[in-house]
């Protein structure tokens, strides 16, 4: 078993490491978020129990890419908190999900569509923010079991 021990020297900028350190490479790399919401909906067309007026605790998980800046980050997990809390989740949180999304049956296949592109339109509109960032995937789970994904490459090029 590992010993317990506290660090000798904490390490110092400028002193133990030079701001040129901090950004170790250059590769495209990945950040993810996951979100939890709960909404009601039903189905259209549909004749299964989902026709019927139900509820769901979903969860949404935002995989993010880009490069890093000179502090070695590619974006700080609250930005995307505060993306996801600004501009997506006021539109899904405790709503009633056939009222407030854009007129289609509201199946989880459709509602990830939405919500990457709610991701990707702000990433777009900070873009100067963030070096080449963009929504790779996004997925939402319906239950802990189920789940619809998009992801850049359909969304991009279909």
């Amino acid at each position: 078993m590992a010993e317990f021990r506290i660090v000798d020297k904490l390490q110092k900028m400028g002193e133990d490491i030079a701001a040129g350190e901090l950004k170790y490479h250059t590769k495209r790399v990945i950040v993810s978020k996951e979100f939890t919401f709960d909404a009601s909906h039903h189905l259209h067309q549909y004749e299964g129990k989902c026709k019927n007026l139900h509820g769901h605790t979903y969860k949404v998980v935002f995989g993010i890419s880009g490069f890093l800046d000179e502090r070695g980050l590619l974006m700080d997990f609250g930005d995307i908190k505060t993306i996801w809390k600004q501009e997506i989740e006021v539109h899904l949180d405790h709503r009633y999900l056939n009222e407030t999304l854009p007129p289609m049956n509201t199946t989880a296949e459709n509602i990830v569509v939405w919500i990457y592109e709610q991701m990707a339109a702000a990433l777009f509109a900070r873009k100067e923010q963030y070096f080449g960032a963009r929504v790779e995937f996004v997925r939402l789970y319906e239950t802990a079991t189920s789940y619809a994904e998009a992801r850049r490459e359909w969304m991009e090029h279909e």
